[in-house]
């Protein structure tokens, strides 16, 4: 089968090959692609800024349907419809594991990362991470369900109260969706970007967000000014993971407000308003990947129509065209991509 390798660390080495089938082993499951989502840490790792278990095949945002399942999976059966979590590997014994925080092991393996992944026509993913796709999650949304459970983890750490306002910085995919899942916990939802984020900036406004804001163009703190008596905005996801933004995000802040980091900085060291911090009382909490509680929530939200994962493909390719989708990330015209697996 024909798969997308990163064959080693830096920028590029990014290659199609053919490699052998997966075989399915004890409590997994083998299942064919049919959509997988391009991520943020994949244009990362691309790029050279993210370490993975080179050489590996790519992709950990997917969906498709059970080819085959191994010995002790009773689960699923072929034909489903399915998607997964990305954990492939974690030790089961440390603390995180046992709570059910399996994104914190330690010892965890990722499908894409360290595991083979979902730029491919097949994956063997472990059978604990497999979720059936509800009767209206189509195979483009589910293949999205990864990146939405991310989000649905960073909202459900927050608290968010109906009648909140809710501040959400950057109109990538990340920031669509938490934009998304804050509205549907019954807040009123504010996104930001830059002039140069128009088309995402308009796709808020398709999908429903209250209010999309160029603040470029647009007094931001003016506006959540007024729509919170000059309280100031009780929650701010911080999605794009840039350090003017965090600065930008604390400020806006009402006194006992929450700020919560959900998107990835590029530089390991951000300079970050401590005094702000203490002077306001603003709880901080940072967000890692997703757990496996976040999954079903986050398909109920696909499939009661609360989160409109659909409406954010602008772009399809195979992936034999990987250029093809990078470039058109990288321009701002694309906002999510997904691949098609080929023989």
């Amino acid at each position: 089968m024909k798969a997308l390798v990163k064959t080693e660390l830096g920028f590029g080495h990014l290659e199609l090959q053919d490699k052998e089938v997966p075989v399915v082993g004890p409590a997994q499951v083998k299942i064919e692609v049919k959509y997988a989502g391009i991520c943020g840490s994949d244009i990362h790792t691309y790029e050279g800024h993210y370490k993975v278990a080179a050489p590996v095949t790519l992709g950990h945002e997917f969906s498709g349907t059970v080819v085959e399942v191994g010995e002790g999976v009773t689960e699923f059966k072929p034909g489903d419809r399915v998607t997964s979590e990305t954990t492939f590997y974690i030790c089961g014994e440390c603390e995180y594991c046992q709570s059910g925080d399996y994104n914190l092991c330690n010892s965890r393996k990722g499908l894409g990362t360290q595991q083979d992944g979902g730029f491919a026509k097949y994956l063997v993913a472990r059978k604990d991470s497999v979720h059936h796709l509800p009767e209206h999650v189509d195979f483009q949304a589910a293949a999205m369900t990864e990146p939405l459970a991310c989000t649905y983890h960073a909202v459900a750490k927050t608290n968010i109260r109906e009648e909140d306002v809710v501040v959400v910085i950057g109109p990538g995919p990340i920031g669509l969706f938490t934009a998304q899942v804050a509205k549907s916990f019954g807040a009123t939802v504010l996104i930001t970007g830059l002039t140069n984020d128009k088309v995402r900036l308009e796709k808020a406004k398709e999908i429903g967000i209250d209010y999309a804001v160029n603040t470029q163009a647009e007094d931001i703190k003016e506006l959540v000014s007024n729509l919170t008596d000059s309280y100031g905005a009780d929650v701010v996801f911080e999605c794009s993971g840039a350090a003017p933004a965090a600065k930008q995000g604390l400020d806006l802040l009402r006194k006992k407000g929450q700020y919560a980091q959900v998107g990835i900085f590029a530089q390991p060291e951000v300079p970050f308003d401590l005094e702000k911090i203490i002077q306001k009382e603003i709880r901080v909490v940072g967000s890692r990947s997703q757990k496996s509680a976040d999954w079903e929530p986050s398909l109920e939200l696909m499939n009661n129509g609360s989160v409109n994962a659909k409406a954010m493909v602008t772009h399809e390719y195979d992936i034999t065209q990987w250029q093809q989708a990078y470039d058109a990330i990288k321009s701002g015209e694309a906002i999510k991509v997904l691949l098609k697996p080929v023989e």
